[in-house]
């Protein structure tokens, strides 16, 4: 089922994943690339574009002005997806400065039309365009000699150098950033251009190779580039993490600007998001306190609730580092942490705080196995008595996931559900609706309703996301697609349809890299998908090393599936052991499914030795504990184990007669293909003995019910030759050959028996006796 608490995590200084960095000045410089941007301007305002293409230049010229200088090959291929004819024009405008002398620059800013005048030109005076050529004016007319000519050197050499051979020794593109007081429209002096020398002119203060999101940055970003850059990885990280700087880069270009200034406090916690990437405990921790203590210093909080922003940002601080230690499974740390934030939050009368800590607080009791269902009733009154429909529909969300649990009924968990999604859509909480739509498809899954859970899986993965998407990101990569994704992946194993799971699973990869937070779901999705199949084949020895892998990420599901392997194998006493250990755990922590499972393979051991009347208790446990938590899907096994026990015990009416009436409808509608495979041959065997078919021929059968246990066969022999289910198959075809010949078919007789040897040559192992098998 979707999680919960990873929702809650709460940062108090982003919104859509945007961090607000603190400006403390507005400088922009004037650069061979902005030179180069100044003359895509002028050629748009100047010559006759194409309205579609228009279109186009126009959506990109905030991306190239706010964000970080381009290399020349990068912006000209940029203008040229959009306009080839104006990229080809701002080329030749460029080679005509680089390769002439100074008075050609000069006269390129000059010379520029005014395009103040006209209303309807891109460049008005209060246009983006416009402003930004204003500010450059602006800027140039300020420099004084010598930096106009280094600033022509500059331009040279960011000409040349896109042209210039690997050989010529071109490593960097330099681009000119001067220092704190160098070309600052703020300085009405110009103190530093009689200091330079010869040798200063010819060596560029800045290379800046922060130019795509491959190429780290050498030097200090202006400051607007680093609120670009800082504000498009935060989002990248929160919307697709695929598209933002892998882990390591990010890494150095945080410590690179952090060098420049130790106290950009939204530095510090993009590193603190970027460590939680690749579960870094301590370099997380570290950016976070960091983080708060540079907020605190810069003094940009303002009183909130009566309070000083230091005192705010102290206990969200605390509240923050209780989510960090919940994240990585420090449960004792994090109920520290967080009293300290409730303690806080309390002196200082921060009803909102203290609504975030108890939220934490029932997620906390949620973690340790305690019924905190009445924290989570008080949480979701609380939240919505102080208006915060964000934490409200989190808290039912959470009510409603623990009711899935503890055996509630569907309906009341629905209507639940959907009076949270009125909440959702009239706030536009759309990450909430999709934790909706992947909690709803997990509780049909768990109902055993694999139609509606498909139906609401695909409904999430079709959904238009009602975030604002910026930087071409679509809003695939949350938890609640990474649970739909797995549920149909599993859907498909369970129907045979193993070419759909290997895309599926693949898209899984590529979109959640092993290193994300929820590349464990697809991992263990992946790791039981690969079990169940070679279980199916009876390919024990590739089932088993799978064992080890799947108790890494579910110490649960892996001990549950040692067991199965090891009945396989026929070491009973191994298996029994294991599953004993395994139902007082389950039984501890209230996993009631697993509990069911294991009191089948159980029951299962017990059969292996004729036990059959002591399966039977076991098998009428699970059976009221299915039907109590309204579990279908175990249910229907429950009862074809019982079936099956009462044909061992020579009632194969009532097998029948079970059968019928509460397991075969279910199966076929809902069940996976392995379970319709193994209904329909329990039927035809009941079929077979209750027509009185003997193996040795004695005795007159009912030739009607022979009839309908020869087609049940065959229906059951297309669904495990759908799963490559060879074991399953040779049953088949040794029952088919018998009814056969006592129905005096020889042909199908001989067909069958043919088949069963074909297949018993190929496993080259010996048959188990079929009576001791479901």
């Amino acid at each position: 089922m979707a999680s919960v608490h990873e929702s809650l995590y709460f940062n108090p200084m982003m919104t859509n994943g945007v961090v607000h960095a603190n400006v403390f000045g507005t400088r922009d410089w004037v650069s061979p690339y902005k030179i180069s941007l100044m003359a895509l301007l002028c050629e748009m305002t100047a010559s006759k574009i194409s309205l579609p293409e228009r279109r186009r230049l126009n959506k990109l010229i905030l991306p190239l002005q706010q964000g970080p200088d381009l290399s020349l090959g990068q912006f000209l291929k940029t203008v040229e997806e959009c306009c080839p004819q104006t990229a080809y024009a701002v080329k030749l405008k460029l080679h005509e400065m680089a390769n002439g002398e100074l008075k050609d620059m000069e006269y390129f800013f000059y010379d520029l039309p005014n395009p103040y005048i006209a209303f309807d030109s891109e460049a008005y005076k209060t246009s983006v365009v416009g402003l930004f050529m204003r500010h450059m004016f602006l800027a140039y007319d300020k420099l004084s000699f010598s930096q106009v000519y280094k600033l022509y050197k500059s331009l040279q050499q960011y000409y040349h150098s896109h042209y210039a051979k690997p050989s010529d020794g071109q490593v960097g593109l330099p681009a000119l950033v001067a220092d704190d007081s160098d070309m600052d429209l703020t300085n009405p002096e110009d103190a530093v251009g009689d200091r330079i020398d010869k040798e200063e002119l010819d060596t560029p203060l800045h290379e800046s190779e922060l130019r795509n999101d491959n190429a780290p940055s050498r030097g200090p970003l202006s400051q607007k580039q680093a609120e670009y850059f800082l504000a498009r990885q935060a989002y990248l990280l929160k919307n697709d993490e695929n598209k933002a700087l892998k882990p390591a880069a990010l890494q150095e270009e945080l410590n690179n600007m952090l060098k420049f200034n130790p106290d950009f406090a939204e530095a510090h916690y993009l590193n603190y998001l970027n460590s939680m990437r690749v579960q870094d405990i301590f370099l997380s921790a570290h950016s976070l306190l960091h983080y708060f203590d540079r907020l605190i210093l810069s003094g940009n909080e303002g009183k909130s609730n009566g309070d000083e922003g230091y005192g705010r940002s102290l206990r969200y601080a605390a509240l923050n580092l209780a989510s960090l230690h919940c994240r990585f499974g420090h449960y004792q740390q994090a109920d520290l942490a967080l009293q300290e934030a409730i303690r806080i939050a309390q002196e200082s009368n921060d009803h909102v705080c203290l609504q975030h800590c108890l939220s934490w607080l029932y997620t906390l009791e949620q973690t340790r196995g305690s019924d905190s269902t009445v924290l989570t009733e008080d949480s979701v009154k609380m939240a919505a008595h102080f208006c915060l429909p964000y934490l409200a529909s989190l808290g039912i969300q959470s009510l409603v996931q623990q009711g899935a649990t503890q055996g509630k009924t569907a309906h009341k968990l629905m209507d639940a559900l959907k009076d949270t999604d009125i909440l959702h859509w009239k706030h536009s909480l759309s990450e909430l609706i999709e934790i909706s739509l992947a909690q709803t498809t997990s509780i049909w899954r768990m109902y055993g309703k694999s139609t509606m859970a498909l139906q609401q899986a695909q409904l999430l993965l079709n959904m238009s996301s009602l975030e604002p998407v910026n930087f071409g990101v679509q809003q695939n990569n949350t938890e609640a697609f990474a649970v739909a994704l797995c549920h149909l992946a599993e859907l498909h194993a369970e129907q045979g349809l193993y070419g759909a799971v290997s895309e599926i699973l693949q898209h899984l990869k590529e979109q959640f890299p092993p290193h994300s937070q929820h590349a464990k779901l697809w991992m263990l999705c992946d790791l039981k998908i690969q079990f169940e199949r070679h279980m199916n084949e009876g390919k024990y020895h590739l089932a088993e090393p799978l064992v080890t892998a799947i108790s890494a990420l579910n110490k649960t599901e892996g001990l549950y599936r040692k067991a199965q392997v090891l009945k396989a194998l026929n070491r009973s006493t191994e298996a029994y052991s294991i599953l004993q250990r395994l139902q007082v755990h389950c039984e501890k922590t209230k996993c009631t499914e697993v509990v069911i499972r294991v009191m089948l393979s159980t029951a299962e051991l017990h059969w292996e030795s004729s036990g059959f009347s002591t399966a039977l208790p076991l098998l009428l446990q699970a059976l009221a504990l299915a039907r109590q938590h309204h579990l279908q899907s175990l249910a229907s096994e429950t009862i074809l184990h019982l079936a099956f026990t009462q044909l061992m015990l020579g009632v194969p009416e009532q097998a029948l007669c079970v059968l019928h009436e509460a397991c075969i409808e279910p199966v076929l509608a809902h069940g996976a293909v392995m379970d319709k495979g193994r209904a329909l041959l329990l039927t035809a065997r009941c079929q077979m003995a209750v027509a009185g078919f003997r193996p040795n021929g004695q005795g007159q059968a009912d030739l009607r019910l022979a009839v309908l246990a020869v087609d049940t066969l065959k229906e059951a022999a297309a669904y495990f030759f759908r799963l490559n289910c060879k074991e399953r198959l040779r049953d088949v075809h040794y029952l088919q050959a018998q009814l056969h010949r006592s129905l005096g078919q020889t042909s199908q007789c001989n067909k069958s028996a043919m088949l069963f040897r074909l297949l018993d040559q190929e496993l080259q192992s010996p048959a188990p006796p079929v009576s001791m098998r479901l």
